[in-house]
């Protein structure tokens, strides 16, 4: 009885064997390298986490997408915003990023407190596409704000000159939505086309 026992435990050995050598084998499957496809992946900043990058956002084949800059430190709202109103640099151009901020010659100016952006253009607001609009409010909503909010929860109120006001503004991640105040009366100007 012993003899059928130890060629049992050969053929076993035999054969867990085998199924060892063609799992490290892989199958034949062989080795394709780096396959592109798409645009690369981009970061949402966390509350709290200090950048050394200003996430400007601009249009790109696929929708409105942040491209990031690097920066010596922390970058506020009024200094991406003037960023963002020179449109893209060269590099992001090649990498099919546009603008649809129309070029200002006034001062762009920008408050902040926590949790909220005040951003005054010299534009009238409705000469704002809606692309526009989403690409100012989450370039400023992005920058640093102080209060620790994460970018969708930045309240960015916009003011064109005259006084006229549209806001408070979110950003979802790439486009910008109106954010519903009940307690609020709207004296803001016909929203953006």
């Amino acid at each position: 009885m012993r003899p059928v026992r130890g060629r049992r435990r050969a053929v076993r050995r035999t054969v867990a064997g085998a199924l060892l050598l063609a799992a490290l084998a892989g199958c034949g499957i062989e080795s394709t390298g780096v396959v592109e496809i798409g645009e690369p992946a981009v970061g949402i900043k966390r509350p709290g986490q200090r950048d050394s990058v200003v996430r400007l956002f601009f249009l790109s084949p696929t929708g409105i997408r942040p491209a990031p800059r690097p920066a010596a430190g922390e970058v506020g709202p009024e200094e991406a915003l003037r960023l963002l109103f020179r449109g893209p640099d060269s590099g992001e151009r090649q990498r099919g990023f546009a603008t649809d901020v129309p070029e200002v010659s006034g001062p762009i100016g920008a408050t902040v407190a926590a949790g909220r952006v005040d951003v005054a253009v010299p534009v009238p607001l409705a000469k704002l596409t809606t692309p526009a609009l989403s690409q100012i409010v989450c370039t400023a909503a992005n920058s640093s704000v102080p209060g620790g909010r994460p970018p969708a929860e930045v309240d960015v109120r916009l003011a064109e000159p005259g006084g006229g006001r549209f806001g408070p503004v979110r950003c979802d991640g790439s486009n910008a939505f109106l954010e519903p105040r009940p307690s609020e009366p709207s004296p803001s100007p016909t929203p953006p086309r």
